[in-house]
C-alpha cells in the first residue's frame, strides 16, 4: 500500500506537523498488534461484546443492527424482483394468461409496496445505522435500543404484509391505495394488510429518523463542527429530519382509512361529507419527499465515495451541503405534482408545475461538482466508480424525464401510462440503486475484512445496466404509444406487442445482474482476499479501526479538525487504538460516547448508553399482537397487546437516567465532561423533540384534512350548531395550561438547585393532567358524535383522540417521575428526565389551543364562508 495521499486542496497544517506514516505501519489490522491495544480490546469487549445464541436478540449495538437491517432489506428486494418478473412475464405476450386480473393486481400491488417501503427506505436506513457512529467518531448511536425496536417493528410489519401473499388476500387495490378503489366498500382483509402492515413499518423508520437527527447533532467527534462533518453524514441528517416530517401524513392517513374500513367512520367518502381526494393529499405529502428521502442517501453515498477515487477533497463541499438541505426543503413543495389530473385550479397546476421544474436546480449543482471532481483529480476507475457511472447515466435521464412530466400538458397525455412507470424506475433505481450497490462494494471491506471480486462485479454491472435500459428505455416508448398501467393483458395490434417483449427481456437480464451481484457478495464474505489496513487509502474516520470493526468501534474517540481526517491526521489510527484520546476506559462497566454540542463539536457531557435488552423485542412484539388481532378483527386482544406495549415501554422508561441499571457505578473520571443524566440538556431531550416533530407533522396533516373539507370537500354539510361544548372545552384548556405552566415552574426550580417538595408536586401536577384527560374524555364521549354518519363528526372524534392519548402519556409519565423523584432517582444533582418530559407539555398545550381554534373558534367566526 502507498502512503495515503495529501490531495490539492485539503487542509495542510498537518503535513508539516505530522510526517506521513506508510500505512502497514498505522497497526491498522486487528487491534492485536500491541500489547496496549490488546489489553484494551479485551477490556472493551468485556462491557460492549454481543452475545451468541439466542440471546443474540437481544443485541442492541447499532453495527449489528445496521446488519440486520440490510440483510433483512436485501430479502424483501428479492421478493419484489420476484414479484416484477411475474408481471413482465404476463405482459410480454398479448392476451397471455400466465396470470389473472386479481393476481396481477395484488403482484402489482406488492411490488411497489415492497420496493418502496420494505426495501428502499429501510436498507438506506440500515447503511446509516452502521456507518453513522464510525463516521463521526461515536461508539454507538445515541438510543440504541430505540435502534433495536426500530428493526423489530419493520421486521415484523414487512412479514405481516407478506403474508398476506401466502395468505392468497394480499392487497390489490395498488401501492398508492387510493379510495375509493381502497374503501370500505372494498370487500376482504386485502387492503387492512396494507393499511396496518405499513403503518407497523413506519414505526420503524420515524424511529430511525428520530435516532440519526439526534445522534448526528449530538455524538459527533470532539472538535468535529458542523462545516466539517463527513458529507453522507449531512445527506442522512436532511434525510432523517425529511423522514420525521414526511412519513406522519401516511401514517395519519393509514389510520383515517383503516377507521373507514373496520369502523365505518366517514373520511373519504363524499356522500358522507369525505372526499377522497384528501388520501391522495396525504400519501403524497408522503409520497414525494419519499422519492428524495431515497435519493438523498444515495447522493450521499456519491459525494463520499467519489472524492476517494478521484484522490482528492470533493469541490465545493458548502455548495453540496446547500444543494441537499434544498432539495429537502423543496421537496415538500411537490406533492401535487402527482395530482395534475385530478381537476385542481390552474393556480395550483402552475405553482406546482413551477416547483418540480426548480427542484432539478439543486440536483444539477450536485452533478456539476461531481463532475469538477473528478476533472481536477487523478481518478481511479475500480468496481465502485463503475456502479457510479450507472448511476450518472440512468439518473440523468430519468431526471429529463421528470422535467417533462413537471409541464402540466404533457402530464395530461401521459398520466397513469407506463412512461410514468418508465420515469418512476428511472429515478429510483437509477437515483438509489445503483449507488447504493457502488457503496456496497466500497464497504464491504468493513463489513467483512475481505476485498470484493473486480471480474464477478463488472460482470453483474453490465448484465444489470444493460438490462435496466432495455427494460424500461423502452416502456417509454409504450407509453406514448397509449399503454396504461395496471392492465395485466391487452389486445394484439396496438403495437405494444414489440416494446412490451423487449421490456421482459431487459428485465430477465437484468435480474441475472443484480443475481450476479448477491452472488459475488456471498462468495465475497467466503473466499474474498483479506483486506488490508484502509484499502481504498479513504478520508474518514470509519477506516480507523479494524476490519470488521469491533463492537465498540474505537478504542478512544479521536479529536478532529479536519474533513479529510485521516488525510490530514494519519496517526489517528494509531493513536486511537492505543488509547491516547478521549474515554479510554472502560473500567467503571458503562458503555459510554462522547456528547457534544450541536454545532461546535465541543464536548459537553459523556453519554452513557444502555446495554442489551430484551424490552425491545417485548414491546415490538406485543404491538405485533395488536396488529394482527386488528387484522383478525379480535379487538380485545388487541387492547391487551396495545397494553402489553405500554407496560414494556413505563419499564423502559424506568431503567433510565439515573437507575442504578443504567448508570452501573460513580461518576466521570476527572476532566471528563458530566454523564448526561446530570445535566439539562441531554440528548433524550434532543429525542423528545425530535418524537413530538413527528407528532407535530402527523396532527398538523389531521387540521389540514379538517379545513380542506371544510373548503373543498364536495359534500361537506356540517351541523348547524357544534356538538361540542366550548365551555366545557375552555375549562379543560386551562386546566391543562396550569398543569403545564406549573411543570414549567419546578423545572426553574430544579435548575437553580431547589428540589424541596420535588415528588409531591409532581404528584400534583399529574393529579392536574388527571382531572383534564377525565374532562377531555367526558368532551369526546357525552356530545352525539356521529363518525359514521358524517365526516365532520369523524374528524372530531379523531381529533379529540390525539388530545386525549397525549394528555394520557403526560399525564402517567409526570406520575412515575414523582415515584422516582421520591425514591431519589430524580434530584437536582440528577434532573435528566424532567427536562425530556416539559416539551411533551408544551406540545400538548399548543396541540390543544390549536384544535380549540379549529374545532369552536373557526366554524364560529368563519363556518359561512363556504
Amino acid at each position: 500500500m502507498s502512503t495515503p495521499p495529501h490531495p490539492a486542496g485539503a487542509l495542510r497544517h498537518a503535513e508539516s506537523a505530522v510526517p506521513a506514516v506508510p500505512a502497514d505501519r498505522l497497526d491498522a489490522g486487528a487491534p492485536r498488534g500491541a500489547p496496549e491495544a490488546e489489553r484494551l480490546h479485551e477490556q472493551f469487549e468485556r462491557v460492549w461484546g454481543n452475545p451468541r445464541g439466542w440471546r443474540a436478540l437481544t443485541i442492541v449495538n447499532h453495527t449489528t443492527i445496521g446488519r440486520r437491517f440490510i440483510v433483512t432489506g436485501v430479502g424483501f428486494f428479492l421478493v419484489g424482483g420476484l414479484l416484477a418478473m411475474l408481471m413482465r412475464s404476463q405482459l410480454a405476450m398479448p392476451l397471455h394468461d400466465f396470470m389473472d386480473a386479481e393476481a396481477y393486481n395484488q403482484a402489482f400491488t406488492m411490488h411497489g409496496t415492497v420496493m418502496m417501503f420494505l426495501f428502499a427506505v429501510p436498507i438506506l436506513e440500515g447503511l446509516a445505522v452502521y456507518l453513522i457512529p464510525k463516521m463521526i467518531g461515536a461508539r454507538d448511536l445515541v438510543f440504541p435500543r430505540l435502534s433495536a425496536l426500530g428493526y423489530w417493528c419493520y421486521l415484523f410489519g414487512g412479514l405481516i404484509l407478506l403474508s398476506s401473499l401466502f395468505l392468497g388476500i394480499a392487497p390489490s387495490s395498488g401501492w398508492f391505495m387510493y379510495p375509493p378503489l381502497s374503501s370500505e366498500y372494498t370487500p376482504g382483509r386485502n387492503n387492512d394488510f396494507w393499511l396496518l402492515g405499513i403503518t407497523f413499518v413506519e414505526i420503524s423508520a420515524v424511529a430511525a429518523g428520530v435516532e440519526l437527527v439526534v445522534s448526528i447533532l449530538r455524538t459527533r467527534a470532539a472538535g468535529m463542527a458542523l462545516h466539517q462533518m463527513p458529507l453522507f453524514a449531512w445527506y442522512m441528517l436532511v434525510t432523517a429530519l425529511m423522514i420525521v416530517i414526511g412519513f406522519p401524513p401516511l401514517i395519519l392517513g393509514s389510520i383515517l382509512l383503516e377507521l373507514e374500513r373496520a369502523a365505518g367512520f366517514a373520511f373519504f367518502d363524499t356522500a358522507r361529507g369525505g372526499d377522497p381526494i384528501l388520501w391522495q393529499h396525504l400519501f403524497w405529502l408522503f409520497g414525494h419527499p419519499e422519492v428524495y428521502i431515497i435519493f438523498l442517501p444515495a447522493a450521499g453515498i456519491v459525494s463520499t465515495v467519489l472524492p476517494v477515487f478521484a484522490r482528492r477533497p470533493i469541490l465545493g463541499y458548502r455548495w453540496v451541503v446547500l444543494a441537499a438541505v434544498a432539495t429537502g426543503f423543496i421537496s415538500f413543495g411537490l406533492w401535487v405534482h402527482h395530482m395534475f389530473a385530478t381537476g385542481i385550479p390552474h393556480l395550483s397546476l402552475a405553482f406546482f408545475s413551477a416547483a418540480s421544474m426548480a427542484v432539478a436546480i439543486p440536483t444539477a449543482v450536485q452533478f456539476f461538482i461531481w463532475i469538477a471532481t473528478l476533472w481536477t483529480g487523478r481518478p481511479r476507475f475500480s468496481l465502485p466508480m463503475l456502479w457510479l457511472f450507472g448511476f450518472v447515466v440512468t439518473f440523468v435521464l430519468g431526471g429529463l424525464t421528470g422535467v417533462m412530466l413537471a409541464l402540466v400538458p404533457f402530464d395530461w397525455q401521459v398520466h397513469d401510462t407506463h412512461f410514468v412507470v418508465a420515469h418512476l424506475h428511472y429515478v429510483l433505481i437509477g437515483g438509489m440503486v445503483f449507488p447504493l450497490i457502488a457503496g456496497l462494494y466500497y464497504w464491504l471491506p468493513h463489513f467483512s475484512g475481505r476485498m470484493p471480486s473486480e471480474r464477478l462485479g463488472r460482470w453483474g454491472f453490465w448484465l444489470s445496466f444493460a438490462g435496466f435500459h432495455l427494460t424500461f428505455l423502452v416502456m417509454h416508448w409504450t407509453g406514448l404509444l397509449g399503454m396504461p398501467r395496471r392492465v395485466y393483458t391487452y389486445d394484439p395490434g396496438l403495437g405494444w406487442h414489440l416494446p412490451n417483449l423487449l421490456s421482459s427481456i431487459g428485465g430477465f437480464i437484468s435480474a441475472a445482474g443484480f443475481a450476479m451481484v448477491i452472488l459475488d457478495v456471498w462468495l465475497h464474505f467466503r473466499r474474498g482476499p483479506k483486506a488490508p489496513p484502509n484499502p481504498w487509502e479513504s478520508d474518514g474516520l470509519e477506516w480507523a479501526m479494524p476490519l470488521p470493526p469491533p463492537s465498540y468501534n474505537f478504542a478512544s474517540l479521536p479529536r478532529v479538525s479536519s474533513r479529510n481526517p485521516l488525510w490530514d491526521e494519519p496517526r489517528l489510527l494509531h493513536g486511537i487504538r492505543a488509547g491516547e484520546h478521549g474515554l479510554p476506559s472502560v473500567a467503571h462497566g458503562r458503555r459510554e460516547t462522547m456528547g457534544t454540542d450541536a454545532v461546535s463539536g465541543e464536548p459537553r457531557e459523556v453519554i452513557h448508553l444502555p446495554g442489551n435488552s430484551w424490552l425491545p423485542l417485548w414491546v415490538a412484539l406485543s404491538l405485533a399482537v395488536m396488529f394482527v388481532s386488528l387484522l383478525a378483527k379480535f379487538y380485545w386482544v388487541a387492547l391487551a397487546g396495545a397494553l402489553l406495549a405500554f407496560a414494556f415501554t413505563l419499564h423502559w422508561s424506568w431503567v433510565n437516567g439515573a437507575h442504578p441499571l443504567a448508570v452501573p457505578q460513580g461518576e466521570t473520571s476527572p476532566g471528563e465532561p458530566p454523564l448526561h443524566s446530570r445535566t439539562f440538556d441531554s440528548p433524550g431531550r434532543w429525542g423528545m423533540g425530535g418524537t413530538l416533530l413527528a407528532d407535530a407533522s402527523l396532527y398538523l396533516s389531521l387540521v389540514f384534512g379538517w379545513f380542506y373539507l371544510w373548503t373543498v370537500g364536495p359534500g361537506w354539510n356540517p351541523p348547524q350548531r357544534s356538538p361540542l361544548d366550548g365551555t366545557l372545552l375552555a375549562l379543560d384548556g386551562a386546566l391543562l395550561t396550569a398543569a403545564a405552566l406549573w411543570f414549567g415552574r419546578v423545572l426553574r426550580r430544579l435548575r437553580r438547585g431547589d428540589g424541596r417538595g420535588l415528588a409531591l408536586q409532581l404528584g400534583g401536577i399529574a393529579l392536574l393532567g388527571l382531572a383534564q384527560l377525565a374532562l377531555l374524555l367526558w368532551l369526546l364521549i357525552e356530545p352525539p358524535l356521529a363518525p359514521r354518519r358524517n365526516a365532520h363528526d369523524a374528524v372530531l372524534a379523531v381529533m379529540l383522540g390525539f388530545l386525549a392519548f397525549h394528555g394520557l402519556l403526560a399525564t402517567v409519565a409526570t406520575a412515575l417521575q414523582a415515584w422516582r423523584a421520591r425514591i431519589g432517582y430524580v434530584s437536582p444533582a440528577t434532573p435528566y428526565e424532567l427536562p425530556v418530559l416539559a416539551p411533551l407539555w408544551h406540545f400538548n398545550l399548543a396541540t390543544f389551543w390549536i384544535g380549540y381554534a379549529s374545532l369552536i373558534l373557526f366554524p364560529a367566526s368563519f363556518g359561512s364562508l363556504r
